[in-house]
């Protein structure tokens, strides 16, 4: 329950093709050791570099009433891979290309 899903915005998708990093949200309380054994026993990949960015909860206005909450905390992971591998995602699901 490490890997929430994939991140898929145009900046993440660039990091992809240029550079053949993936971006994922992740569990919050897990760390970067953790990241990347799941990576790797999941799709049989080698992972090379991973950078974790904590996001903290936004204040949101919950109905027109003056009352307040805020959005979960979360933690994304941007993971490298070897050079000859890589990850296709498809509408959130994963799979792996050799």
């Amino acid at each position: 329950n490490v890997i929430s899903k994939p991140v898929i915005t145009p900046k993440a998708i660039k990091l992809q093709e240029k550079h053949n990093k993936y971006t994922f949200m992740v569990n919050k309380n897990v760390n970067k050791n953790q990241i990347k054994y799941a990576l790797e026993t999941l799709f049989k990949i080698k992972v090379t570099k991973i950078q974790t960015l904590n996001y903290i909860g936004k204040k949101k206005r919950k109905n027109i009433s003056s009352k307040f909450g805020y959005t979960n905390d979360w933690k994304k992971a941007i993971v490298k891979l070897k050079r000859d591998q890589k990850i296709t995602i498809d509408n959130n699901e994963l799979t792996l290309i050799r």
